[in-house]
């Protein structure tokens, strides 16, 4: 499972274009979702943006880290990256006005993250910061937080360099892909 792992991490971008196509060749866009669909997309990517300014080490084909980051939105979960976005898929879904996108989204965002993806993430953070991570799993959840962090453990540095660097791939992404589903509404 961890050759499977850490294939899922080298290619995770990749795999999430195909999500992104699979969920887009189902649109059957609606007005009434749009909204919905953009508030998800917008809070998603703006957690996104906080997560990565946080982290120095981001962006790569192999899991690395030169530290444990506790502070900022890690300190409410251990994957903001992932948190937002499933909160971009799950705005995406909404924007194709397809019910069934959100079964494709829920599987597959399962299958990527919570199965292959992050279980190889936590096996290296464990391995490189052994008591230090075991203590934060135990404080801090998966997705969702365990408790309400303190307002000293949320605060942290936060670099707009590495945020620049690291996001705007992903940002670019984000809005080329919601324009194409706002565009699929007024063509259709």
């Amino acid at each position: 499972m961890d050759k499977a792992g850490s294939l899922a991490f080298k290619y995770r971008g990749g795999i999430w274009t195909v999500l992104f196509l699979a969920v887009l060749l189902m649109a059957k866009p609606s007005e009434a979702r749009i909204w919905p669909g953009l508030v998800f997309v917008l809070f998603g990517q703006a957690i996104r943006f906080w997560a990565a300014g946080t982290i120095t080490l981001y962006r790569g084909e192999e899991v690395k880290a030169k530290q444990l980051v506790t502070w900022g939105p890690y300190a409410f979960c251990r994957n903001p990256l992932y948190v937002g976005n499933g909160l971009i898929g799950l705005g995406w879904c909404f924007l194709s006005g397809n019910m069934w996108a959100f079964l494709v989204f829920i599987l597959f965002f399962t299958g990527l993250y919570g199965l292959l993806v992050i279980p190889h993430e936590e096996k290296f953070l464990a391995e490189s910061f052994k008591q230090d991570f075991k203590e934060y799993s135990r404080c801090v959840g998966r997705f969702f937080p365990k408790k309400l962090p303190s307002s000293n453990t949320i605060a942290g540095p936060f670099r707009f360099d590495v945020l620049w660097r690291s996001e705007r791939h992903s940002f670019i992404v984000t809005c080329v892909g919601t324009i194409l589903f706002l565009t699929l509404r007024w063509l259709g």
